[in-house]
This record gives C-alpha cells, sequence and structure tokens, in this order.
C-alpha cells in the first residue's frame, strides 16, 4: 500500500471510493428511508399545535435514531433528549479517528439538519402528493425530502464512508431538531443543556441549505432573517349586508391595504423602513457579481412563471442577474402567505366582512436583528389605525423569540477555501461556487454567537425547481449523492 501525501487530507483513488460508498448507501438505504419519511405529515409545531398528540414528529425521530444506531459506527452514543413542553432532539457523537483527536481542545465537528416539515400547500401535480411519495428519474417527490429529511442519513454516511477507506477524522456531533420550519424557537434551550457536550466546535456543516444549480458545489454564504405573524384588522362584530353598509362603513380590507402600504412600496415592493434595511458587504457584492456570471438568467428563468394575458411570460422584479441576487438575498420582503375572513368564492354573498386577516412573511437582510425587527413592524402596523379599527400583529414565535435573525458567514479559512474547491472537483468536476440563500436557518446565528471561531459549510440540495415549502418538492438524488461524498471529503480536511 503507498504511504499517504500528508497535504492531501484524501487520495483521488480514496474519493472515487468514497463517492461509490455514498452513492451506494443512496440507493440502497438513504433513497427507500427518504421515502418513508415523506410519507409521515410530520409537521412543524406552528402548523400542528397538537404535534405531541398526533406523533408524527416522534415518529420520524425515533427511525431516524434507529437507522443511526443500527449502523454500529465505532463508539457511537446516540440520545432522543426531549425537554419538558418542547419538540425532540437527536444528539449524537462519535469519536474521533485522527490521533490526539479526542482531546479537549481537539476540533470537533457539529453536523445539522432538522425532521420537521412544511404543511401540505395545494397545486400538486395530480400524480404527486405532499404524502405519496414518488421517485422519477432521479426525484425524489413529496414534502420533507429535500427539505430535509435526507440530512441526518446524509451526515451519518459521510462518517461512515470516511471511516470505511480508513481515512482519518475529527470527533463529531450530530444536532437534528424537529422546530426547524417554526423558527427554532425550542433549539436555543436544547444547545444550553448540549453545551457541554459540544465540544470545540471547529467546523458546524448544516444540510438545510440550497445550491444555485446541479453542476458543483455550491457553499451558502448568507442567509436572511425572518419575521412572521398575522395582522388582523376587525371593523364589526358580524358580518352587515354590504348594500346597507357598504360607503359607511369601512372595509376591513381596505385598512389593512393602507396598514401595508406604511410597510411598503406597492409599486416596486421596497420595503419602506430603512431600520429594515442593511449595507451589503463589498465581499458579498463581489461574490454576488460571480455567481450571476455561473447562472446567468436562470437566476429568474428557473421558477415556474404563468402566462400574460398576450401568452407572454409574466417578468420579474428585475432581469439582471446580480440585482436578482441581490434582491433575494440582501434585500427585505415581504410576501402574504395566507388569509382570513374571507368565504369561498361559491359561498361569497353581499356581505361585508367583520374582519380581515392576513400572514405576513417578512424577509430581512442577513444583518438586521429578528427581534427588534418584530418589535418595530408590530408598532408600525397597530399605532393609529385608520377609523380608529381594532388592529392587531402578533407575530409568531415565543416570547425572546419573535424573529428570526439571519446570518453572514465568516471569512473562509484558507483551509476551508482549498477543502471546498477540491471536493467540487473531485465529485462534480467545477469549482466550488458561492450563494447568498433567502430562506432562514435560526440555527447558524445561534451557532456563530457559541462558537465564533467555527468554520462554517452550510450546503443543501434545493436547486433549481426543487420548491420547497411549495408544490412538488423533490429531492434531486444524483445530486445529494455527490453532496454526500463531498461533505465527508470536506470533513477529513478539518484540522
Amino acid at each position: 500500500m503507498n504511504a499517504r501525501d500528508p497535504l492531501l487530507p484524501v487520495q483521488p483513488d480514496e474519493a472515487t471510493a468514497i463517492a461509490a460508498f455514498a452513492g451506494q448507501m443512496w440507493d440502497d438505504e438513504i433513497v427507500p428511508l427518504v421515502t418513508n419519511y415523506i410519507a409521515v405529515p410530520a409537521k412543524s409545531p406552528m402548523f400542528d399545535p397538537d404535534w405531541a398528540a398526533h406523533g408524527f414528529l416522534d415518529k420520524v425521530v425515533r427511525d431516524a435514531a434507529a437507522w443511526v444506531e443500527s449502523k454500529h459506527v465505532a463508539g457511537l452514543k446516540l440520545e432522543v433528549i426531549r425537554l419538558e413542553g418542547r419538540t425532540p432532539v437527536i444528539f449524537f457523537e462519535v469519536p474521533a479517528t485522527r490521533p490526539g483527536g479526542n482531546e479537549v481542545d481537539a476540533p470537533t465537528i457539529c453536523l445539522y439538519g432538522h425532521l420537521d416539515k412544511q404543511p401540505e400547500f395545494n397545486g400538486w401535480r395530480n400524480d404527486l402528493g405532499p404524502w405519496t411519495p414518488k421517485y422519477l428519474d432521479g426525484l425524489l417527490y413529496g414534502r420533507g425530502g429535500a427539505d430535509d429529511g435526507y440530512a441526518v442519513y446524509a451526515a451519518i454516511t459521510a462518517i461512515m464512508a470516511l471511516d470505511a477507506q480508513g481515512i482519518p477524522r475529527a470527533r463529531c456531533v450530530g444536532i437534528i431538531e424537529s422546530c426547524e420550519e417554526s423558527g427554532s424557537f425550542d433549539l436555543p434551550a436544547y444547545l444550553d443543556a448540549l453545551k457541554p457536550r459540544l465540544g470545540k466546535v471547529s467546523l458546524v456543516v448544516c444540510l438545510d441549505s440550497g445550491a444555485g444549480n446541479y453542476d458543483q458545489l455550491w457553499l451558502t454564504t448568507s442567509l436572511r432573517g425572518m419575521v412572521s405573524g398575522v395582522l388582523k384588522v376587525e371593523i364589526l362584530t358580524e358580518g352587515v349586508h354590504s348594500g346597507d353598509s357598504s360607503g359607511l362603513v369601512p372595509s376591513s380590507f381596505r385598512i389593512l391595504r393602507q396598514l401595508l402600504d406604511r410597510l411598503e412600496d406597492s409599486a416596486t415592493g421596497e420595503l419602506l423602513p430603512q431600520s429594515f434595511h442593511c449595507a451589503i458587504p463589498a465581499d458579498r457584492i463581489e461574490q454576488t457579481h460571480a455567481t450571476a456570471q455561473i447562472l446567468g438568467n436562470e437566476v429568474w428563468k428557473r421558477f415556474p412563471w404563468a402566462c400574460g394575458a398576450d401568452g407572454a411570460l409574466t417578468l420579474p422584479t428585475t432581469t439582471d442577474p446580480t440585482q436578482a441576487l441581490l434582491n433575494r438575498t440582501w434585500k427585505p420582503t415581504l410576501s402574504v402567505t395566507g388569509a382570513d375572513g374571507f368565504p369561498e368564492l361559491g359561498n361569497a354573498g353581499n356581505v361585508l366582512r367583520p374582519y380581515t386577516a392576513f400572514k405576513l412573511s417578512l424577509r430581512l437582510p442577513p444583518l438586521v436583528a429578528g427581534h427588534e425587527a418584530a418589535l418595530t413592524l408590530k408598532t408600525l402596523l397597530e399605532d393609529n389605525a385608520p377609523y380608529n379599527a381594532k388592529v392587531t400583529f402578533h407575530p409568531d414565535g415565543r416570547a425572546g423569540a419573535l424573529g428570526a435573525t439571519g446570518w453572514n458567514a465568516p471569512t473562509l479559512a484558507p483551509w476551508l477555501e482549498d477543502a471546498l474547491n477540491a471536493a467540487s472537483q473531485a465529485h462534480y468536476g467545477a469549482p466550488c461556487g458561492s450563494i447568498g440563500q433567502g430562506g432562514t436557518i435560526p440555527l447558524m446565528s445561534l451557532l456563530q454567537t457559541s462558537f465564533p471561531a467555527a468554520q462554517m459549510m452550510v450546503c443543501g440540495v434545493l436547486g433549481p425547481k426543487s420548491n420547497a415549502h411549495g408544490p412538488n418538492e423533490f429531492l434531486h438524488v444524483p445530486y445529494g449523492k455527490k453532496l454526500t461524498a463531498a461533505v465527508a471529503q470536506v470533513m477529513a480536511a478539518c484540522a
């Protein structure tokens, strides 16, 4: 056997073997496991307040924990932790195989994923459904497979791939939560409880993010924060005949529109309060230019646009790739994601409705504090209501966690930058790309606060058209195989 090159944590033949190991595990075990996972409606507690009684979150947690333990990874210790009144968390530890890797000051790799899901949503293709998994041409359709039920299985597979080749690695710990889609409001309590057991975290591998394409490894460089909640305008105690009341009783919908005008310029979508904006760091603008050169018009063409009245596709807010990327990663934006107080169209009589309620989702730039933004938004919407209407805005989350703060990645250490590019070249044949994401992963800001010296590898399988949270969500299995191998290779380089 040839001596190992100490400058290469993973030799070329070992990279090939890692890819083969990961690919076989996906085919034999991960695809069937995630297929079973998709079939369980394990909705996040925000969308299933009776989650404990229904037992779906407990089921997917038990299933994942049982599989991890069945792999008999040398020295692995696993615990399903259940703090009173909180969603369960899987925590596992695997000792280092690198000499001296279990000393107090030795590096530890923290692997993260979650098992809770978004709700069903509508608009699924006739042959698909949120809880009816289907595997077609390398794509596994169904709710939660890509976001990110695969994560715990890929994380353990990456560890096993290194151990199978005898490649030294650092100590590993895993945190798999079941509250992420609700803003991870249970997670801080678990991090406090687990902190003595986490060790000196030198690298965080988060498998809950996205990819710009399926042709290379993508590193997430930033995540937006979020404030979500229900804005409700009440004007009457019961509905009344619109012919009798309209023109005298103000419409709750019109009042709600006025309130939103305080927040957003409806002509441009620009958020008006300057406190919801932040300066974009120069390095992120430079990286965005580079990413725009790679992705081009696919930045906006990848969405399922409807056709306009003349048959032409509807258009985005901008067709400039660089500006499009910045808009979805560093600009605050408002979305209305739900409504209440409206009857179905078939039952919509001539009645002036007593109230209107909208579910608001306000995405915040990475450097804007979520809690403070939630309080600012509440004051902006509730104060000085038109017509003295009853206006309430209730942010989601629990006390002390009314908004999620975004995240801006620390500067890449040279070793990690080299490892990412080497892994991407080895498993995709292209260099690693950098991209900001418009979504929110509350854990990242929490971990960066707890471990300010740690490097962050935030990545995932949510590439073009994978449509997390929406209809026809899919897991791109060929990309998942390569991502698992690439993660293993980067883990080997953590020193």
